[in-house]
């Protein structure tokens, strides 16, 4: 009888984790499926923005109301004034690539390392035209809401950045 007790408990314990164990792989299944959607809209947008150097792939399709680009002169919130501040890379370089070398995510967030290329031939967040190349990597932090970009935040060599413009010794 013990034996037929302890073969009942074992059964009902390891369907019981079975059932779990399922409900936590759709779960993840889920949550994975949609980092991915995050990741392909994400990924789109700028690939949208740079190729075809149309600010407007900026827009409420990928992008929420409220997005935010966090810098160390403060936030900039709002889809016109994001558009604006990423616009400068547009019109700073004409010849701007931009690649993204990994991109990956988890929950609502988003990181990417990228690569920027390019002429500073135009105006660029206020500094005239050097007519020096540039090339550099950075990561960026990115928060995803209701599979929009929420916010944003860069991390790049600034000082190499600005040596390259030749603005730095």
């Amino acid at each position: 009888m013990k034996k037929l007790i302890l073969l009942t408990i074992t059964i009902l314990m390891f369907v019981g984790c079975n059932q779990a164990a399922s409900e936590k792989c759709e779960s993840l299944e889920i949550a994975n499926a949609q980092i991915e959607k995050d990741i392909n809209t994400y990924k789109t947008a700028w690939d949208m923005f740079f190729e075809t150097r149309d600010s407007g792939a900026i827009n409420t399709d990928s992008f929420d109301e409220q997005v935010t680009v966090v810098t160390a002169s403060g936030n900039i919130t709002g889809i016109d004034a994001f558009r604006d501040y990423y616009n400068n890379y547009l019109t700073g370089f004409s010849d701007a690539e931009f690649t993204f070398v990994d991109i990956f995510g988890q929950g609502d967030k988003i990181v990417k390392h990228w690569n920027f290329k390019g002429t500073h031939d135009g105006e660029m967040f206020g500094i005239p035209a050097t007519n020096n190349t540039v090339d550099i990597n950075g990561t960026t932090l990115v928060l995803m809401k209701d599979g929009k970009v929420l916010q944003e935040q860069d991390f790049f060599d600034n000082h190499s950045f600005l040596m390259q413009l030749g603005l730095l010794e």
